[in-house]
């Protein structure tokens, strides 16, 4: 049932994708001939007007076919200046960029509904981890309100709190870190208990796992209970943070700790297939980050992605003139070798995950 789900999910991610493009295309006076869900061979079609729908047998994403994309393409009497390149600029950017735009605001719109069922992160201690530091010094319900003496009064509360993990991975261990070693000098912790502060020293230990010293407990939370402002805001915060790690991880990609962070469609199922036993809410937020994270991607100013397209709309009309196709198509040829690059190093990594330390998404 899991798989059947993951399927159905990835499926509408795809269409409402593609839907972007159609309608967008429509409403600005475009021919559209295809409008498929997967790649050929073709399975199952019907036409329906001008218009051709269908499913293929490549599960691998899905298209709109736009009369006139090639701009030295022949078209029928029918579709004469209705065809791609028969549209100005900003219509052709509009079409392209349906697409993504429609999976960043599904993205935001189910970000946006699950903010109101969220619980936050608050300073207070949650979970202890058995026969860690932690366990001998900290109770839960304890309140950390500094680390050696930082506060940190004027960051966000989130930004407080990884300050908080930074300053207790600052002290290491003497000599190699290695895995269950006691820091050289202990922490300092400022606790409220019971409405009265106490200053707790403590070695913290180091975990090869996380590659830092931690003391060996987690946050506590409480429900959030945003408004529709406050839940707006937490969307856009959860959406940049994707945002700024994608772009991280592919400005670095050559960087070996980088690449292990990217994975294919079977690592995306394998960790959808997890979260599914989850809960609804944690299925949800993966959805979320997925329409994102293909939005985002599909951004990327690289042919045959859809940023490629409208990257090149945009050199055409600063330079006032269309650029010659067989430019486009060296380029594009460029740009399908960074994405099977990419395919490659996903569907290695996922390799790796399925036959190793797994995908770990508990």
């Amino acid at each position: 049932m899991n798989w059947l789900l993951i399927f159905l999910g990835f499926s509408a991610l795809i269409i409402l994708h593609e839907a972007g493009h159609f309608f967008a295309a429509k409403a600005t006076g475009m021919r559209v001939e295809r409008f498929f869900l997967f790649f050929p061979p073709k399975l199952f079609s019907i036409k329906r007007g001008e218009t051709e729908y269908g499913i293929g047998a490549i599960p691998a994403g899905g298209f709109v076919k736009i009369s006139g994309m090639n701009p030295d393409e022949e078209l029928p009497p029918e579709a004469k200046g209705r065809g791609y390149y028969d549209q100005p600029v900003w219509k052709r950017i509009v079409v392209i960029g349906a697409g993504p735009a429609v999976n960043i605001v599904l993205a935001f719109a189910i970000l946006f509904v699950l903010a109101f069922n969220v619980n936050q992160v608050n300073q207070t201690v949650g979970d202890v981890l058995p026969g860690s530091p932690a366990a001998r010094v900290l109770q839960p319900g304890d309140e950390i309100v500094a680390v050696d003496g930082r506060r940190y009064p004027n960051m966000g509360l989130e930004q407080r709190l990884r300050r908080f993990v930074d300053q207790v991975g600052a002290h290491e261990c003497a000599g190699r870190q290695r895995n269950g070693c006691l820091a050289a000098t202990p922490v300092e912790l400022t606790v409220r208990r019971d409405g009265q502060l106490h200053t707790i020293s403590v070695r913290p230990e180091y975990d090869a796992a996380i590659k830092r010293t931690r003391v060996g407990f987690g946050y506590g939370s409480e429900p959030a209970n945003f408004a529709a402002g406050g839940a707006a805001d937490w969307a856009a915060d959860k959406m940049w943070l994707v945002a700024s790690r994608t772009a991280t991880v592919f400005a670095r990609l050559f960087e070996e700790e980088k690449r292990k962070e990217v994975s294919g469609i079977v690592g995306v199922s394998a960790t959808a297939n997890e979260v599914i036993d989850i809960g609804t809410n944690e299925s949800l937020l993966l959805l979320a980050v997925v329409s994102l994270s293909l939005g985002l991607i599909n951004l990327f100013p690289f042919l045959p992605l859809d940023g490629g397209h409208i990257f090149w709309s945009l050199v055409e009309k600063v330079r006032g003139r269309r650029v010659p196709f067989s430019v486009m198509e060296r380029a594009g040829a460029v740009g399908f070798v960074l994405v099977i690059m990419l395919f490659f190093i996903g569907l290695t990594n996922d390799i790796g995950r399925l036959t190793g330390e797994g995908f770990d998404v508990r």
